[in-house]
C-alpha cells in the first residue's frame, strides 16, 4: 500500500475505528492479476470501495451507516 493511502486510512481510523488488513497481492496470483494495475483498493465488508486514492470523507460516511 503507498503511504499515502495508509495515511489517509490511519486519519480515518483515528476518528472512526475499525480494523485495517492489509493484503500482499504478489503472494497470490489471482489477487496479483485482478489489482495490480489498480492499488491500493480499499475495501470493506468485501465491496470495493475505492482504488488508487481514498476518500476519507466517504469511507468515515460508510463506517458511519455501518454502525448504525
Amino acid at each position: 500500500m503507498c503511504d499515502d493511502a495508509r495515511e489517509a486510512l490511519e486519519r480515518v481510523r483515528a476518528r472512526a475505528p475499525f480494523e485495517l488488513v492489509e493484503r500482499d497481492i504478489t503472494l497470490d496470483d489471482a489477487l496479483h492479476a485482478a489489482y495490480l494495475e489498480r492499488i491500493p483498493v480499499v475495501c470493506l465488508d468485501g465491496e470495493e470501495l475505492f482504488d488508487y486514492h481514498v476518500d476519507e470523507a466517504a469511507l468515515e460516511a460508510r463506517l458511519g451507516a455501518r454502525s448504525l
